[in-house]
């Protein structure tokens, strides 16, 4: 469906995107993830026509589109501050394009009470102007504005991150329903790696102007392939050379001066090890309590180890109490030491 080729784009002697290949399939929630300044905005910007690179091709459902302009690309666009107009009505926005391409005004009518029924806007806030809408209804608002010309793809730069937590959440599970209803190509620009794990079919971690993995939410976070990724992505623990060591005295036979990696819920405590667990001493220095789990910090001598352990009611473990950690070495993610700088 989309093609990113061998995409290198520049700003002057400045190389913002390194050798971009991407290949999206129709259907697809695509995300481009990672901290600011990485080139996942650089990248839909090229997709959508904003950027043109320097070399590499885009092709989308087999036609090369790039040097075309961005209003031929049949790609509808849901801005990060959603770009709607304040003093228009919200049916005067979603119209909009449906009346630069000089549509009837039955047609648009018709075609934009229909779009607004999908994305849950009433009659009486079509009547309304934009300003007056809550954050969440003018998102509606801009989804609605993108899809009602029939776009082939969709692409979202973080369109939920003017928005509070609670709201966040929301829309987001309704953002991943309406893509699903539509069955529109998405490609979504985040940082927010939950966001990330939980909307995407398929993600592109970048770094730097690269991508260091593309790989459905599972593979990223358990099957992290770089350094990089495994710690952007999620809560994990670095484990230091002396637990490594007292691993392998249990014949995990990990390298010690490799960079080992386990994440927080792999971990457990006091539960009874399985013949390839190792049991390590430890005691509790505090807990945090969320409610549906607890995540402890537990002093094993050479190091500071976080686990998360689900919250059954009944044993929850105090500051200063001497527990057991168990660990499957295989859930341990090990990266050869200086194979690259991390700074997620």
């Amino acid at each position: 469906m989309i093609r990113l080729n061998d995409i290198e784009v520049k700003f002057g002697d400045f190389t913002a995107l390194h050798d971009i290949n991407v290949h999206v399939k129709e259907g697809e929630f695509f995300t481009f993830l990672g901290p600011s300044g990485c080139g996942k905005t650089t990248t839909l910007r090229t997709l959508t026509g904003f950027i043109e690179p320097v070399k590499g091709t885009v092709v989308a459902d087999g036609k090369d589109i790039t040097h075309l302009p961005i209003e031929d690309r049949n790609i509808g666009i849901v801005f990060q501050s959603y770009a709607l107009f304040p003093t228009m009505t919200v049916y005067d926005n979603i119209a909009f394009g449906l009346k630069i391409k000089k549509l009837k005004k039955k047609e648009i009518d018709s075609k934009v009470r229909e779009i607004a029924r999908k994305v849950d806007l009433s009659d009486e806030q079509l009547a309304k102007a934009v300003s007056q809408l809550s954050g969440g209804q003018q998102q509606r608002v801009a989804i609605a504005r993108a899809l009602v010309t029939n776009p082939a793809i969709i692409c979202m730069d973080e369109p939920l991150s003017n928005l509070d937590a609670k709201l966040r959440v929301q829309l987001r599970n309704e953002l991943k329903k309406m893509q699903e209803d539509f069955g529109i190509t998405t490609i979504y620009v985040t940082h927010d790696q939950e966001e990330a794990l939980t909307l995407s079919d398929r993600i592109a971690v970048f770094n730097k102007g690269v991508i260091e993995q593309i790989g459905t939410p599972n593979e990223v976070y358990n099957h992290s392939a770089t350094e990089f990724v495994c710690n952007f992505i999620g809560d994990i623990n670095r484990l230091s050379d002396e637990v490594v060591e007292k691993l392998n005295q249990h014949g995990a036979g990990l390298n010690v001066g490799d960079h080992n990696y386990i994440r927080l819920e792999r971990l457990h405590v006091n539960t009874v090890p399985k013949a390839v667990e190792v049991a390590l001493n430890g005691c509790v220095e505090k807990r945090e309590y969320y409610g549906l789990y607890i995540k402890y910090y537990v002093n094993l001598g050479s190091q500071m180890i976080k686990v998360i352990e689900k919250n059954d009611g009944v044993n929850i473990y105090e500051a200063g109490q001497t527990v057991k950690i168990v660990i499957n070495p295989g859930d341990v993610m090990a990266y050869p030491a200086g194979e690259q700088e991390v700074d997620a």
